[in-house]
């Protein structure tokens, strides 16, 4: 996603456009929740909590429609998404604790308010006594990752693709980067610096492997199911109690798509300890013991509904993520950073070089890495 921001609004507004989702009772704080690139993100609390049904809390989002170009089908894909899901926990409880955001309404009927400016608003219910994680550092956080990962899929996997819009076109389709990586490159004046010719030579080579993902589709041997679209460890949040996930949460990107996208880039999330964001990147390794608790954790659920080509197909998925990260990072670079906010003219290269050299070790583990694919048979 593009890590875009937008005015944030005062407390006194921020006030009245939440009493628009309130029928009674009062606000007793509002504040930011989360650290979230994409929209803005307060937490309600509520005074006079009993008359309330999502009592003492809510979330208040102003949707970025600089990102979410299309927020009306946003919002339809929400309900539907979270509706079909909680109406499968009604009719079949998990033997675990297992929520799912809803989508609250305004006075008038509603699942949005727009200000006469042009800024979406919505509310969503808030899941309490959960905290999210930036960094996996243990197996079993690894393990309950892949099992969040795993459950989501496994809840919306009857919901037919088809009743939701694509908000994002384009988005994880590896092909198309590369389209606009060419165009840009064909315009571009590279510096001749190690790092630059790194990257160029990297891309070059693996150009002809990239669509793999996309051919396979396209050939009938994955088939199009729902995607959550930005699976990233943050997104999964933990029962404080129990330490094990209990949503996952963020779910604007959900469209169309192939499960693979969703696997390989909660793995490129999850399994690179240093983060997206370290300047180490010659120090980048991808760590095949957190790779491994992921998928026994996502197979433990989606056992049930995965094919013998969906495993065929893992292993690309694991490695085309974080090449197609870093081909994005790097098409920006060239462009001159206008779609990821940057903080210093080589943050987008960097970022670039992390990805590929966590592509490169993913690269170099292969045979481990097939082999844990093969054990989830």
């Amino acid at each position: 996603m593009a890590l875009a921001s937008h005015t944030s609004a005062s407390v006194d507004a921020l006030r009245s456009i939440a009493r628009r989702f309130m029928r009674q009772g009062s606000i007793r704080q509002i504040h930011p929740l989360g650290n979230g690139n994409i929209n803005n993100t307060y937490l309600v609390a509520l005074d006079d909590a009993n008359h309330q049904p999502w009592a003492p809390h809510f979330v208040l989002q102003q949707l970025n429609t600089a990102v979410f170009q299309q927020p009306a089908a946003v919002m339809g894909n929400l309900r539907r998404v979270s509706e079909h899901v909680h109406q499968r926990l009604v009719h079949s409880p998990p033997s675990r604790r297992w929520e799912v955001p809803r989508v609250l309404h305004t006075k008038s009927g509603q699942d949005h308010w727009l200000e006469p400016g042009g800024n979406f608003w919505r509310a969503l219910s808030f899941i309490p006594d959960a905290i999210t994680l930036e960094t996996l550092e243990t197996e079993s956080q690894a393990w309950e990752v892949g099992y969040g990962l795993g459950m989501f899929h496994a809840l919306v996997n009857d919901l037919p693709p088809q009743h939701l819009a694509d908000t994002l076109p384009g988005f994880h389709i590896t092909p198309r980067y590369l389209d606009q990586y060419s165009a840009v490159l064909a315009h571009a004046s590279p510096a001749d610096a190690p790092e630059v010719r790194y990257c160029l030579d990297f891309i070059r080579d693996r150009t002809p492997w990239a669509g793999v993902l996309e051919r396979a589709k396209q050939a009938g041997h994955l088939p199009l199911r729902l995607m959550h679209g930005d699976p990233k460890v943050n997104n999964v949040l933990f029962d404080i109690a129990t330490h094990q996930a209990i949503s996952l949460i963020d779910l604007d990107t959900i469209k169309p798509g192939l499960v693979h996208y969703d696997i390989g880039d909660c793995i490129r999330s999850g399994c690179n300890p240093l983060g997206e964001e370290t300047a180490q990147w010659e120090q980048v390794q991808f760590q095949t013991d957190l790779c491994k608790s992921v998928l026994q954790g996502y197979s433990s659920i989606a056992k049930d509904f995965l094919t013998p080509p969906d495993y065929t197909y893992l292993y690309d998925a694991i490695r085309l993520l974080p090449f197609e990260l870093g081909l994005r990072f790097f098409t920006d670079y060239l462009a001159g950073d206008i779609y990821f906010k940057t903080r210093h003219p080589e943050h987008n290269l960097i970022r670039s070089l992390v990805q590929f050299k966590l592509t490169a070790s993913i690269e170099a583990q292969a045979a481990a890495i097939k082999a844990i694919i093969q054990e989830l048979q």
